[in-house]
C-alpha cells in the first residue's frame, strides 16, 4: 500500500460525492457530442515532479474543443511574440458566451483568445512551413503538452464542419472588419479540427501541468513552450478562461482554468499541480457540471487557491535514503540488515498540500519493499496547515495498513493525531524526539 494514494483518495472521494449529479446537458449541437456517455466521469492530478493520479474513466477519449484554445495560443506566443499577437488578439474578458461576437468597435480584434472569434484568429496566426502544415504544427504542439502521441476524431471534425456555419460567419465578420490573416474557409476548417484532436483526462491533466510547470513537461522534461510564455496563457486564461463566469470561478476556485463542450476542463496551480476532469453533462455556460463542482470542491478541501501563500517548490524533501546510510552508532550485522529495510524521508520548511504530496510520493520511493519500516523526520519542519496535516496523517494511515512500521520524528508535535485515532495508530504513529530513537523503534519490531 503507498503513502502518496492519500492523493488519489481525496480524487476518489469527489468522484463518489459528484458522480449521481445529473443536472446539466450533452451538447446536441454538435451532433456526434450528443452520443457521449452522461454518466461518464473522472479526475485526474498531475504534479509537478510528474507524480500522476487518477480515478474514474480517466483513460476515456473525448475530444478537446475548446480546451484546445491555451495551448494553441501559447504556440502563437512561441512564435510570434506577444506584441505581434496582441495586433490581433487583444486579451481582456469578454464578459460574454464564448460564441459570442465580442470585437472591438475600431480595430475588430476579439477580446481574447479563450472565446471563439479570437481562438480562430489564433489558429490562423500558426503559419505553414515547408516541413508541416499549420495544423500539423498544432497538432505537435498538443502532443507534446501531452507527452504523447495525439491524434483527430474524423467524425467529430465531420459533425463539427457540417453544423458550424456560427463560426464561419463569426470568421466572415472578423474578415470584414480587417483582423483575419487568411481566408475564412481555411481558419475555421483548421479550427475544427484543432477542436476534435482526441483526449482522456490524464492527457488534459498533464497538459494543465505543463503550463503549471513554466511550459516544461514535469513527465517528460521536454520544453514545449518558453516559462514566459507559460506564464502570460496563465493569466489569460485566469481572467477569460471561463468566459462570462471567469470572474466569480476565479473568486471561488482561484485558479487558471479552460473548459471544452465535450466535458473536459483544466485547471493549473503554478509551480505546482495540473488538474483536470472529464463528465460531458454542461451547465448553461458550457462547463461540465460534476467538473466544476468537483474542482471546487477540491480547490476549498486541499487549499488550492491561487491567492494562498503555497510552500516554495523545491524546498521541501531533503533526504530520501534507507536507515543503513546514516550516520549513527556502531551497529551490529543483524542490526544493520534490519536498517536496509527502514525507509527514511527528511523535509523541511512549511508544508502545504502540494508539501505532503512529495513526502508521501518520497517514502514511497525510498522503501525498498512493499512491507518494512519508514521514518518521517520532520525535525526541520516549521509549520504544517490543516490541509497537509490530514493528507500526511491519511498516507501515513495507509502505510500502517499495509503492515508498514511507521514512525515520526516530530519534536515539536505537528503532526498530531486526530481524535479518536485508533490504539494501534497512536503507537505507530507515536512522535519521537530524534530520528534515530525513530530508526531504532522501526528496525527493532522487524523480523530478522
Amino acid at each position: 500500500m503507498r503513502a502518496a494514494e492519500a492523493v488519489t483518495d481525496a480524487l476518489r472521494e469527489l468522484h463518489t460525492r459528484f458522480a449521481g449529479l445529473r443536472d446539466g446537458q450533452l451538447a446536441d449541437y454538435i451532433p456526434q457530442l450528443a452520443l457521449a456517455e452522461p454518466d461518464a466521469f473522472a479526475l485526474a492530478l498531475v504534479s509537478m515532479d510528474g507524480h500522476r493520479y487518477s480515478t474514474g474513466d480517466d483513460d476515456a477519449p473525448f475530444t478537446m474543443q475548446s480546451v484546445s484554445k491555451p495551448f494553441v495560443y501559447a504556440l502563437a506566443l512561441s512564435v510570434l511574440g506577444l506584441d505581434e499577437v496582441g495586433r490581433w488578439v487583444n486579451a481582456e474578458p469578454s464578459g460574454e458566451a464564448f460564441n459570442a461576437i465580442s470585437l472591438e468597435p475600431v480595430t475588430g480584434r476579439p477580446d481574447n483568445a479563450m472565446v471563439n472569434a479570437g481562438a480562430i484568429i489564433t489558429t490562423a496566426l500558426i503559419p505553414d512551413t515547408p516541413d508541416a502544415s499549420g495544423f500539423g504544427r498544432i497538432l505537435d504542439c498538443l502532443s507534446r503538452f501531452a507527452g504523447r502521441q495525439l491524434d483527430v476524431d474524423e467524425q467529430v471534425y465531420a459533425s463539427e464542419s457540417v453544423t458550424g456555419d456560427r463560426n464561419r460567419a463569426l470568421a466572415y465578420l472578423i474578415r470584414s472588419a480587417g483582423p483575419l490573416p487568411v481566408d475564412p474557409v481555411a481558419a475555421v476548417e483548421t479550427y475544427f479540427r484543432q477542436c476534435a484532436v482526441r483526449v482522456t483526462t490524464r492527457d488534459l491533466a498533464a497538459m494543465a501541468a505543463t503550463l503549471a510547470h513554466g511550459g516544461v513537461n514535469p513527465l517528460t522534461g521536454v520544453e514545449v513552450v518558453p516559462e514566459p510564455v507559460a506564464a502570460q496563457v496563465l493569466a489569460v486564461m485566469a481572467t477569460c478562461g471561463m468566459y462570462d463566469a471567469s470572474g466569480e470561478w476565479l473568486l471561488r476556485v482561484g485558479l487558471p482554468a479552460k473548459s471544452g463542450v465535450s466535458g473536459g476542463l483544466i485547471a493549473s496551480g503554478p509551480a505546482r499541480f495540473g488538474l483536470a476532469t472529464y463528465s460531458p453533462l454542461l451547465d448553461p455556460t458550457g462547463t461540465s457540471v460534476r467538473g466544476r463542482a468537483a474542482l471546487g470542491a477540491l480547490s476549498e478541501r486541499l487549499g488550492l487557491h491561487l491567492m494562498h501563500n503555497p510552500a516554495l517548490a523545491g524546498s521541501t524533501v531533503t533526504l530520501v535514503t534507507t536507515a543503513d546510510d546514516l550516520p549513527s552508532a556502531q551497529v551490529g550485522p543483524r542490526e544493520r540488515v534490519r536498517r536496509e529495510r527502514v525507509a527514511v524521508v527528511a523535509a523541511q520548511g512549511a508544508l502545504d498540500f502540494t508539501a505532503a504530496e512529495r513526502v508521501l510520493y518520497a517514502l514511497d520511493e525510498a522503501r525498498p519493499q512493499e512491507t518494512g519500516a519508514a521514518v518521517l523526520d520532520l525535525r526541520q519542519v516549521t509549520d504544517i496547515d490543516s490541509v497537509a496535516r490530514a493528507v500526511l496523517r491519511s498516507g501515513l494511515g495507509r502505510l500502517v495498513e499495509g503492515g508498514v512500521r511507521t514512525a515520526v520524528a516530530d519534536p515539536a508535535g505537528h503532526l498530531v493525531l486526530l481524535p479518536g485515532a485508533g490504539e494501534q495508530d497512536e503507537v505507530a504513529l507515536r512522535p519521537f524526539a530524534s530520528r534515530e530513537e525513530a530508526v531504532a523503534w522501526c528496525a527493532s519490531g522487524l523480523a530478522d
